[in-house]
């Protein structure tokens, strides 16, 4: 038996276990995996931990969105009522020029109108002064003349007192 391979398998396994024994190769082992399984845990976590972290930032930024796009909205709104408003302003101020302007031009037009028919009289009056002074002319002489201008200076200094 002791000439056998299998006896000196077996010695040999049992030499192999006795050594791995002796320098407490399982604790080792042990150790070592109770580590690793520690750093996966502690990995686990941190991981868990950033997830929930993300999960925050990613609720708060939806949420900033959201009032963002709120902001904007009402922004977009208070913009269409103000240009709306400004609309109504400026037809408004619009209209009153026009009218202003139309009133000015009425109030030329008038004028030139009462300046035309001042013409008018002045041309009119200074034909008619020019026609007197020719029929005047012809028909007065010497002594009548000078009594008339006379008649007429009088008359001229009572009309300006």
């Amino acid at each position: 038996m002791l000439l056998t391979p299998d006896f000196w398998v077996f010695v040999a396994f049992l030499i192999f276990v006795g050594l791995v024994l002796y320098f407490r190769v399982p604790a080792m082992a042990t150790k070592a995996l109770d580590s690793r399984a520690e750093r996966i845990q502690s990995e686990l976590d941190e991981a868990q931990t950033l997830r929930e972290e993300a999960q925050s930032l990613l609720a708060e930024y939806q949420r900033k969105r959201r009032d963002a796009e709120s902001d904007a909205q009402e922004i977009v709104n208070q913009a269409q009522e103000e240009a709306t408003r400004l609309r109504a302003e400026t037809r408004e101020q619009m209209n009153e020029m026009l009218r202003r302007r139309e009133e000015l031009a009425e109030l030329k037009i008038a004028q030139a109108e009462q300046q035309a028919v001042a013409d008018v009289r002045a041309a009119a009056a200074d034909a008619a002064i020019a026609a007197a002074e020719h029929i005047l002319a012809e028909r007065l002489t010497g002594k009548q003349a000078s009594a008339y201008n006379e008649r007429s200076i009088e008359e001229i200094k009572q009309r300006l007192q």
